[in-house]
């Protein structure tokens, strides 16, 4: 594992203040945000700070910024408020969510493995199979199963990554019984939260040490923003990921992070309204006998049902399901009228996703099947819309 400690060097290497855990509710700090009012001027929007670099007073005296790459202004804020919403004190935007991915596991060495959740989005996959070839092991396991983790654990596991509930079978993990686990094991409990969002669950109440985001669904909300979020509590990790980051880039524009704060005054509403329709989409698919099986939270069984009530404050907005045949996917996606089929998740409009043939066609056929994405599997991220319009647009293309 790293020594973080070495990572930290001179002012641009430095931790700024960490973030204040918000006293109010989720739903008044999403509107609000870090700071409510700019100081200066009294803008209730965050200001577009593009200036790439900033003027110095005189020799060792800093404003707090240096290089637009080190720390901007506007992604601050931005950092502050996601992280105060996660209930952590640390936050890095990144370009992306696989950038932010990718900075998390420079902090293990060659011959750590990593114990990873078999249900997965694929761009994950695709990352942990590049860092095989950095010694960097990832062993794939069903962790809803805590007896299979248990079985994966070694004196080599250095952390677990969890998706819960998983994409795209909803499958969940206790996060507080991995988190002892791997902390029992000296190692780390990584949690990808991108599903639910800080809205519906934070990992870091029941244990997670590091929190991921693909900022680009359900934060930024819109469809118009690539982003992504690490979040933490510990300034060692502070010192070690805003070391890789300012060292490699792929950080977050100004302008970009004014579009994620934007985006996340209405989290709030969004997920409540895409949250209901949701509930209503399940009820007509679970009655309809065209479809063959459905993925949603609540339809979990007994016990893994009561581990997410345990952890998560709604079902939130995503549903898989199957249909008969591969060929009915195809006439299903082709009759659709008013639902976009798109590869994401997270926004405003509803959107059918094929994952055999996007977000999980780098998974070889035979884990995907394993872990229920068959070529007959096909995932609504159901957006704000009217709930009767979707389900009418869903009715006639099945």
């Amino acid at each position: 594992m790293s020594d973080s400690s070495k990572f930290v060097s001179g002012s641009h290497a430095g931790s700024p203040e960490p973030a204040r855990i918000p006293c109010e509710s989720a739903e008044s700090f999403c509107v609000h945000g870090y700071t409510p009012v700019e100081e200066k001027t009294g803008a209730v929007a965050t200001p577009i700070y593009l200036s790439t670099t900033f003027a110095h007073p005189e020799l060792g005296i800093s404003t707090g910024y240096d290089y637009g790459r080190c720390l901007n202004p506007t992604r601050f804020e931005l950092e502050q408020t996601v992280a105060a919403l996660e209930h952590c004190h640390y936050a890095l935007g990144f370009s992306s969510g696989m950038t932010a991915l990718s900075a998390v596991l420079k902090y293990f060495s060659p011959g750590d493995e990593i114990i990873v959740s078999d249900d997965l989005y694929g761009g994950t996959y695709r990352i942990f199979e590049i860092y095989k070839r950095f010694g960097i092991k990832a062993v794939y396991t069903d962790t809803s199963n805590l007896r299979e983790v248990k079985k994966n654990i070694n004196p080599k596991t250095r952390a677990i990554f969890i998706e819960t509930p998983s994409n795209p079978t909803m499958k969940v993990t206790s996060i507080k019984d991995c988190a002892d686990l791997i902390h029992a094991n000296s190692g780390i409990l990584i949690a990808d939260n991108t599903f639910l969002s800080p809205y519906l669950q934070t990992p870091k109440d029941f244990g997670a040490d590091v929190i991921i985001h693909s900022g680009t669904k359900f934060l930024s909300g819109h469809h118009d923003v690539l982003c992504g979020f690490l979040i933490y509590d510990k300034k060692e990790f502070d010192d070690l990921f805003r070391f890789i980051q300012i060292s490699e880039g792929g950080v977050l524009s100004p302008f970009d992070a004014f579009l994620v704060l934007r985006g996340i005054k209405t989290l709030a509403v969004r997920i409540e309204k895409a949250q209901k329709n949701a509930e209503k989409i399940t009820d007509f698919l679970c009655k309809n006998t065209n479809v063959k099986k459905v993925y949603y939270p609540s339809l979990l069984p007994a016990e893994q049902k009561q581990i997410y009530k345990s952890q998560a404050r709604g079902y939130g907005a995503m549903i898989s399901f199957t249909v008969e045949s591969p060929q009915k996917v195809s006439d299903f996606l082709k009759k659709l009228k008013f639902i976009l089929f798109a590869e994401s998740l997270g926004g405003v409009q509803t959107l059918v996703t094929y994952p055999a043939s996007q977000t999980h066609n780098f998974i070889p056929k035979e884990m995907r099947e394993k872990t229920g994405v068959t070529d007959t599997l096909l995932r609504l991220s159901v957006g704000i819309e009217n709930a009767d319009e979707l389900i009418a647009d869903i009715k006639q293309a099945l």
